[in-house]
């Protein structure tokens, strides 16, 4: 383990995507499950607390350190230790980049479903403890899903360690499912061993055109209520489409004002009788209806919903990025929701998403440094959730809550059930060592 404390170091493990920093005490490089037992022994009798890292990619500033902090970066534990195809498993290393990953798997007929948006720079650690998805997961699940074991160094010291790769076990307790999104607060994850699945034989992308942004969300339900099954199905609106307009040349038709991205994947037969399907239920709704011919169509398709995220610095330079999730029978009328909060502060609210399972990306543009606008922005933030919870959904899907979320969890949880996960943190993190402040 390497230990660091000097300025340059601190500053750049001081923050996360969301902007909020705060310097740790130190930076340790840990390079195995020893050094996390080593750094939880010294930070335990020194009085310091602990926060795990793997990327810093998050969203909601679940590895921003606090005071007397130190800082657990994880980037140095990036191995494959494994790929087993006769199990149909990887171990993997916390640290190990989720493209690098996928990549890896390919070579050997299989896939690694989760994909989240920062996949070329998030790691599988910090996947695992924000139980990150992407647009995939509509078919194949989010994080959770895919982890079958964990190795984790527990607030006390002690490792935890269930690697069984087994398809069954009803052994003791399973308490694996613990570590998926508690966002470093049980304890430091040194290990991991991930589900694979085998590649698809085939795979169909579309775009489909909307005049109207509640014919999209129609589409939606009439799609996932068929009994299709899209391995990805995004939506835009129309102020994310204007935005990618202005940011790159897009091929797509005047007077829209939605999109969705659809795409299909399976056995050949399966596909193209999907596809028949899909285009039947949408044909009286769809303005226009364009399919990918090729793997350039492909990426075409796929670079305007890559190219939402950057573009949005053209509206505003600062964004409150949240990841509402709504039951899907429910999109349409949140989506109506959040464009009428933009509309009562004043300010741009950006959706985009995964509409599949009603995971919505709402973008809050303001500027920080205007204190008036800075101020609309987290009353329309509050206004957000507050109708994300009414129309019964959830204040996050995939970012986890970290600090930015905390302040709101009233919204949605009673305090009772706050209480029971405060009592199973306790239990494998006595003295509150593991990133506090954090989640609860």
């Amino acid at each position: 383990m390497e230990l660091l404390r000097d300025d340059a170091v601190r500053e750049c493990y001081s923050f996360d995507a969301t902007g909020a920093r705060c310097l740790p005490e130190a930076v340790a490089f840990l390079e195995g499950t020893e050094d996390a037992v080593e750094l939880v022994r010294l930070c335990r009798r020194e009085g310091l607390c602990i926060v795990p890292r793997g990327a810093g990619t998050g969203f909601v500033g679940g590895s921003v350190p606090s005071r007397g902090c130190v800082v657990a970066s994880l980037e140095r534990m990036n191995s494959i230790l494994d790929v087993d195809t006769k199990n149909q498993v990887a171990l993997v290393e916390p640290g190990v980049v989720t493209a690098r990953l996928q990549e890896a798997v390919k070579g050997f007929g299989f896939m690694y479903p989760p994909d989240p948006s920062s996949l070329e720079s998030c790691t599988v650690g910090g996947n695992v403890a924000t139980n990150a998805g992407g647009p995939r997961a509509v078919k194949y699940g989010v994080t959770a899903d895919y982890v079958k074991g964990v190795e984790a160094v527990l607030g006390t010291g002690e490792v935890f360690c269930q690697l069984e790769r087994v398809r069954k076990c009803v052994v003791g307790l399973n308490l694996v499912p613990l570590f998926v999104g508690s966002e470093g607060t049980l304890g430091i994850i040194t290990r991991v061993l991930l589900r694979l699945v085998p590649l698809p034989e085939m795979t169909l992308t579309f775009l489909l055109c909307f005049s109207s942004l509640e014919d999209a969300g129609v589409a939606v339900e009439r799609i996932m209520a068929s009994g299709i099954l899209p391995c990805a199905l995004e939506i835009m609106d129309i102020t994310s489409i204007e935005c990618v307009r202005k940011y790159r040349s897009v091929d797509v038709p005047g007077g829209i004002e939605a999109l969705l991205i659809v795409e299909l994947d399976g056995f050949e037969d399966e596909v193209k009788r999907a596809k028949d399907a899909l285009l039947n239920l949408v044909s009286d709704l769809c303005r226009e209806v364009v399919e990918a011919g090729d793997e350039e169509d492909v990426e075409r398709i796929w670079a305007v919903r890559r190219a939402i995220s950057p573009s949005l610095m053209e509206i505003a330079p600062t964004k409150i990025n949240e990841d509402v999730t709504v039951p899907v029978s429910r999109l349409a009328e949140a989506l109506s929701a959040y464009r009428e909060v933009g509309r009562r502060y004043g300010l741009p609210v950006v959706c985009f998403g995964h509409a599949g399972d009603g995971n919505i990306h709402v973008n809050i543009m303001t500027d920080r440094d205007d204190e008036v606008l800075w101020r609309k922005a987290l009353d329309a933030t509050r206004d957000i959730f507050m109708s994300t919870v009414a129309l019964g959904g959830v204040l996050s899907g995939e970012h986890g809550v970290g600090l930015s979320k905390r302040p709101y969890l009233g919204f949605q949880m009673e305090t009772r059930s706050l209480d029971i996960y405060r009592r199973v943190k306790a239990a494998l993190d006595p003295e509150g060592i593991m990133n506090p402040g954090k989640k609860f």
